[in-house]
């Protein structure tokens, strides 16, 4: 298993777009993705799950990847969020 902790950048936060664009580009890997907010784990492949989470602008979140294509699945969500999420 790997993680890491990084800040939500987006000005709306994890809304339907971003989230969208996240869980799409998540289901592509074997690994289980989940995003850590406020102690609750949230799968990262379900869109509705991340909107669920209400997670805003500023705040931080774990990403946890465990699976066979771990550490590209990790690799590939913080560039996303780090990116915006195509906002």
């Amino acid at each position: 298993m790997v993680s890491q902790k990084i800040t939500i950048n987006n000005p709306q936060g994890l809304h339907m777009r971003p989230a969208g664009v996240f869980a799409k580009a998540m289901t592509k890997f074997d690994s289980n993705v989940n995003i850590i907010f406020n102690g609750t784990k949230t799968n990262g492949k379900s869109l509705l799950n991340i909107i669920g989470a209400c997670i805003k602008c500023g705040s931080e979140v774990e990403i946890e990847c465990e699976g066979v294509d771990e550490e590209e699945a990790l690799k590939t969500a913080i560039e996303l969020i780090e990116s915006g999420l195509g906002e």
